[in-house]
């Protein structure tokens, strides 16, 4: 799709995002899809991808709903960090390995 996209930057628990957001991915007014990327500073393992990027088709309300683009991912991330995987991915990141 040829669509526009808004872009922002945020700093999420010490980690640098790019959020890419495109309301009418589309371009279509009788089947509206949104889409929203996020893309961790060196593609760092977020709690919602371990491969630092995320796609994500939605629909522009739901994000519209959290106020923005921003407030919407920022939610979803802290949302999915309450994940036992990604508390215990948080500890792990702290310790040493020799392995």
């Amino acid at each position: 799709m040829s669509s526009t996209y808004q872009t922002f930057r945020i700093e999420w628990q010490g980690i640098g995002i790019e959020i890419r957001w495109a309301p009418n991915w589309t371009n279509s007014s009788k089947y509206p899809v949104a889409h929203l990327e996020l893309i961790s500073d060196g593609r760092v393992k977020l709690p919602v991808t371990e491969t630092g990027y995320r796609s994500h088709f939605t629909s522009r309300e739901a994000v519209e709903d959290h106020g923005d683009p921003v407030a919407f991912a920022i939610a979803w991330l802290d949302h999915e960090a309450q994940s036992e995987a990604w508390q215990r991915h948080v500890e792990q990141s702290k310790q040493l390995s020799l392995f």
